[in-house]
């Protein structure tokens, strides 16, 4: 996307866990009039020679759609609604919400009372609206590490046991518009902050010392996007065959790594393309869609 990177400085808060929520968002054409024909021929002859000229037809503007019917609801109870989240087979299925700064819903809930879990919440720079040319490259969502499980607690089943990716690959996650899946190619543990150079916060996040993943949400040019990717893969707990290319739509969610001091577990998944099925990617996940290649060779 489309907008220049902001300050980090204002947002830092948000990545520091705190110790409540680690522990445990027409066609127009215009008619040609016909000359008279008693009109002197001199006249005619004049008018005919004078170019035709025709109304450039007009395109319209791209209209709202219709909001989702969760959405409606949702919105009803919390303007601040910009989407929903879920894991199968995890206890994730919450609301996500944006507001203006990453600290409101660390400790708010989504009924606007205090809670210590919070709300699952979108980076307050992320792009998600109706028009998906607008979106940003890779979302960002931000959730609680809950003992009981709630916000993004069930996610460290992902980290305790990595077979469990091959059975659960996948994200649903919605905008207030569409429903859209995302097929899981990273987990990561990483530090939960990074260093610019020279104190400079507007430096190029490929400059820091560290991965400012927070930071990486526009990933419109091919140099930042494999970056991104690459420094994920880099890190990744498991071995990824999900291909990611530049163009691709990004999602990741961050939630705290409880087992050290402040850092992030992190699972990064791209939007499905059109004519992909989360069934031939589950075969590509498990190798199955590899086995039949080499049966089929021999």
């Amino acid at each position: 996307m489309k907008k220049n990177l902001l300050a980090c400085a204002a947002f830092l808060s948000a990545f520091a866990c705190a110790a409540t929520g680690c522990s445990s968002n027409i066609d127009q054409n215009a008619d040609v009039t016909n000359i008279a024909t008693d009109a002197p021929a001199a006249q005619t002859e004049e008018a005919a020679q004078q170019p035709v000229v025709t109304a450039e037809p007009t395109t319209e503007a791209p209209t709202e759609p219709p909001l989702l019917e969760r959405a409606e609801k949702l919105l009803a109870e919390n303007p601040d609604t910009i989407g929903y989240i879920s894991v199968p087979n995890t206890d994730v299925d919450n609301p996500v919400v944006q507001t203006t700064d990453n600290d409101y819903y660390l400790h708010i809930g989504f009924d606007g009372q205090d809670y210590r879990a919070g709300t699952v919440f979108m980076d307050f720079r992320d792009v998600f609206s109706w028009k998906e040319e607008e979106h940003s490259e890779n979302i960002v969502l931000y959730g609680h590490n809950m003992a009981d499980n709630t916000m993004f607690g069930s996610l460290r089943r992902y980290r305790q046991d990595l077979e469990f990716y091959k059975e659960s690959p996948f994200v649903k996650f919605s905008s207030n518009y569409k429903d859209y899946t995302y097929v899981i190619f990273g987990l990561v543990i990483t530090a939960g902050d990074a260093a610019p150079p020279s104190d400079d916060l507007y430096a190029d996040p490929m400059t820091w010392d560290g991965f400012p993943y927070w930071n990486m949400e526009e990933l419109n040019d091919e140099k930042h996007f494999n970056y991104y990717v690459d420094t994920v893969e880099s890190m990744n707990m498991i071995e990824n065959h999900v291909d990611v290319e530049f163009g691709d739509d990004l999602l990741t969610l961050s939630t705290c790594y409880s087992d050290e001091d402040n850092s992030r577990f992190l699972i990064v998944a791209r939007r499905l393309r059109e004519g992909e099925t989360e069934d031939s990617l589950k075969k590509i996940i498990n190798g199955e869609a590899a086995e039949a290649t080499e049966a089929a060779a021999q």
